[in-house]
């Protein structure tokens, strides 16, 4: 490994930066300009660069982020992590988008900024892995824990890729996907797979945490802080201390209790809600949302600072209409876990009926599809299920006049699932299930090649 290259104008901070990283058995170069640093550039090897933003009586940071484009035009895989003051957010803000692999306010701890460096190392050297040919599901199962994650799609295989090889670093995760995807399963997995698997792994709901009570939950209170704090309470950070904190729904998070949750991410401090005295913390932070954060940006309902501070690594679960190859598989696991849960072993489903799963487009995905197979075991004391055992989404609800509600389904989906309970209800004789539906015989044999109804 190369060099760690300190660029600041500050001859105490680079001192105590070097005998910091030297300690922690890092080399390291110095430069007092960005002359000297792109200097030490062209004639060092050099794996990461920690730089300020300022190296003059300015202090506009116009200095630093033109040191960091200099630095990404001749080395783009180049990490870079810029040091800034806590009221030059914006500034650092403006430098990830310009590539920066992270930024650090001042003053900081001797903990973040070898975090950070060893995080932004362990990330770059995942990064320079070749990443094809992709692996295989047995391949991944080999060198990860993944056992709860059904699937074997391209798509599926490609995130569990890259969760791999981000578990071992301490990187922050932001995890997207619509609900139901999987979302908590694939932080359970990084957790999982990474060094702080033995320690906690603590599951947070914003959602359902309200505004007034927000800094008691996420970071505790000292006895007589309030009315009826009768005695200490540890916060969720406390609690998650040295393992993972997931911070679902993050979207939900209204803008007063995101300026917090900045700080405590920011400076892995924070202060119980009674006490002057901050506690530091250790933990690694994943956060989800099925919300699009970009567009709440825009509209003023989600911090930007706060986005780049979560989402060092972004995830995105598709949605199994994009997987639907994944269905029969995720079909028989849930048929024998709700099989051992209810005592109905041995129960499979008709491969027709596997066929009218796999053309659903499951608004709630993988959540929707255990709930649809659950019910039609439960309903049914058959051991095959057929088309007609399962309540899809699409005929769940109807009108008065016994039609699927407006919205619910394509005229084209209507057709397939009349036709299909046409034939289970006439035992498949095609002329009786043509004259019920109004269709000549060989117009009812196109439809069901159409739609790939066996006979």
């Amino acid at each position: 490994m190369g060099a760690l290259l300190i660029v600041d104008d500050d001859a105490s901070v680079v001192t105590s930066l070097a005998l910091l990283l030297k300690q922690a058995g890092y080399d390291s170069l110095s430069a007092a300009s960005p002359a000297q640093a792109m200097e030490h550039l062209s004639a060092n090897r050099v794996s990461l660069v920690i730089q300020d933003m300022n190296f003059s009586r300015q202090t506009t940071g116009e200095e630093g982020l033109a040191l960091l484009r200099q630095i990404k035009a001749r080395r783009p895989e180049l990490p870079v992590i810029l040091m800034t003051a806590w009221g030059s957010i914006s500034l650092a803000v403006l430098g990830v988008k310009a590539g920066a692999a992270d930024f650090i306010t001042k003053p900081w701890t001797n903990d973040q900024i070898l975090q950070s460096v060893r995080t932004t190392l362990g990330l770059a050297a995942a990064g320079s892995r070749d990443p094809y040919p992709a692996p295989s599901r047995e391949e991944l199962d080999a060198a990860h824990d993944f056992s709860p994650i059904v699937g074997r799609d391209p798509k599926l295989l490609h995130l569990l890729q890259i969760v791999g090889r981000v578990s071992a670093t301490d990187a922050s995760v932001l995890i997207t996907g619509e609900s139901g995807t999987g979302k908590e399963l694939v932080a359970e997995a990084i957790h999982r797979n990474s060094a702080r698997k033995a320690k906690p792994f603590v599951k947070v709901n914003l959602g359902g945490i309200s505004q007034t009570l927000f800094e008691s939950e996420m970071f505790g209170h000292v006895a007589g802080a309030f009315t009826d704090a009768r005695q200490d309470r540890k916060g969720r950070f406390e609690l998650a201390h040295g393992g993972t904190i997931l911070l679902d729904e993050i979207g939900d998070l209204d803008a007063s209790c995101q300026v917090k949750l900045l700080r405590v991410l920011q400076d892995r401090s924070y202060e119980a809600l009674g006490s002057s005295t901050p506690r530091t913390v250790d933990v690694r932070v994943i956060a989800a949302t099925n919300a699009n954060l970009a567009e709440m940006i825009q509209e003023g309902e989600f911090r930007e600072d706060l986005l780049y501070r979560l989402n060092l690594i972004a995830l995105h679960v598709p949605p199994l209409r994009e997987r639907s190859a994944d269905i029969p598989l995720l079909a028989g696991h849930f048929l024998a876990n709700i099989g051992n849960v209810y005592r109905r072993t041995g129960v499979t489903i008709t491969e027709r009926a596997m066929q009218m799963l796999r053309q659903l487009p499951w608004n709630g995905n993988i959540r929707q599809l255990r709930q649809v197979i659950e019910r039609a075991v439960l309903m049914t004391s058959k051991n095959t299920l057929d088309i007609i055992d399962f309540e899809t989404p699409h005929t769940a609800k109807a009108d008065d006049a016994g039609l699927p509600a407006p919205g619910s389904m394509t005229l084209e989906e209507v057709e397939r699932a009349m036709i299909a309970r046409c034939m289970e209800q006439f035992g498949g004789n095609i002329s009786r299930v043509a004259e019920a539906l109004g269709l000549s015989r060989a117009a009812l044999y196109r439809r069901l090649d159409k739609f790939g109804i066996s006979l």
